[in-house]
């Protein structure tokens, strides 16, 4: 017979009103571990369903960027314009755990779905919001996405553009799902702390405060000593032993000599030019680093003699630090991230069977991690969702009307 397993999350009710992805992914790791979370969604759904679509001209029903983060979830519908609306939202949130919401303040405020309010008629309620640019301030209700408040104005861009060269992009998404997880460190706290003191708090994260500890490193010494080196062709690269370099088959690796002093020698015997530790333009780090150009130049054309696989055998014959540098298709056939679990088979909407999906990152052992479901269709679950709290058909007719108990999405 089999046993099912527990989950983190197990009992914990979560109500999120967010759209886009650093809210949802937050709520979609909750998910994940076990928290029955309700997905308040306006009529026309979160724009991150069609978003996807729209820009990659395929249909709407395909958006694996809006699977990753909403599966396992539960969609309701309700139109928060109206008092029916703002009515079932506030009653759901009496009863849940936590309320998830990338909302500004002053919509919040408005609806009636600010921390005072919310707080004050559930105590024990975790309230988390991730904003743009912090709560406080004047820029406070920015719109904001993860290119612009984390990417952007955190200085991440900026450090990583090379010299006279353009802004370094952002991948989608890259900023909100650290974001993501940030504002789940946090829920978790302080659901911990609920459990010692029997009451809720306020939680929130920011885009821009994520991205600048992102660099927090290279902030702290810029304000202790005035530093301030963006980012640099791997040609002129100060530290040769911590670069990149081409194989002989066309495939990158990253060398990872972080201990200057100990790795120098192994680097040396497994490239066969031991003959360069006598030479006195390398005697020393320093001297290295003064001359990276030339010792860059040199070792490119050592790892150009032999391909990918030699260089994995001989340098880990020397117990050197290393790792390959992978397209997309090499990650996924990555037989190493399999092992690590980082792939999981997700339901599909609609019963159209299974797919594989990237896990979320992180494990407890002897606990369930895996998708609890597919992600919802819009409004999939209006009807089950405000049944359960405790309204009529009739209250629910009025509450959303037929929109907002059928299937759309």
């Amino acid at each position: 017979m089999l046993v099912k397993m527990q989950t983190i999350f197990e009992g914990i009710r979560v109500i999120e009103l967010s759209m886009w992805v650093a809210g949802p992914a937050a709520a979609g790791l909750m998910a994940d571990w076990g928290a029955d979370v309700i997905k308040i969604e306006a009529p026309s759904g979160d724009p991150q369903r069609s978003v996807f679509g729209a820009s990659s001209g395929m249909d709407g029903a395909t958006a694996p960027p809006f699977n990753l983060d909403n599966r396992g979830k539960r969609s309701i519908v309700l139109d928060l314009r109206t008092e029916g609306g703002r009515e079932a939202a506030s009653r759901l949130i009496d009863g849940a755990d936590v309320f998830i919401t990338n909302m500004r303040q002053r919509a919040l405020t408005k609806l009636g779905l600010d921390p005072e309010t919310l707080r004050t008629r559930n105590p024990r309620l975790v309230y988390a919001c991730v904003t743009g640019y912090g709560r406080s301030g004047p820029e406070s209700d920015r719109a904001a996405y993860d290119v612009g408040a984390f990417w952007a104005r955190s200085g991440i861009a900026h450090l990583l553009s090379r010299s006279a060269g353009d802004p370094s992009p952002c991948r989608p998404a890259l900023g909100d799902h650290v974001t993501g997880i940030t504002l789940l460190s946090g829920i978790s706290a302080a659901l911990f702390k609920r459990e010692r003191t029997g009451a809720g708090g306020l939680v929130e994260t920011s885009l821009l405060r994520t991205g600048m500890y992102t660099i927090g490193w290279d902030i702290g010494t810029h304000i202790d000593l005035g530093w301030h080196t963006k980012t640099m062709s791997r040609s002129r690269y100060r530290v040769p032993l911590v670069n990149c370099y081409k194989t002989g088959d066309e495939r990158w690796l990253w060398l990872l000599g972080l201990e200057a002093v100990r790795h120098w020698p192994k680097v040396l015997r497994a490239v066969e030019r031991t003959d360069l530790e006598t030479d006195p333009d390398y005697a020393t780090p320093g001297l290295r680093s003064e001359n990276c150009q030339a010792l860059i130049a040199l070792l490119d054309l050592e790892f150009a003699k032999r391909p990918l696989a030699e260089w994995a055998t001989r340098l880990d014959a020397e117990d050197l630090w290393w790792s390959p540098v992978q397209t997309l298709e090499d990650v996924i056939a990555d037989p190493q991230a399999h092992a690590a679990g980082a792939f999981v088979e997700v339901e599909q909407p609609g019963g159209q069977g299974k797919t594989t999906a990237v896990a979320g990152p992180v494990d407890f052992a002897g606990y369930d991690t895996a998708p609890k479901g597919p992600p919802p269709r819009l409004g999939e679950h209006t009807h089950a969702v405000l049944a359960e709290a405790g309204f009529n058909h009739a209250e629910i007719q009025r509450i959303g009307g037929a929109e907002a108990i059928g299937t759309k999405g």
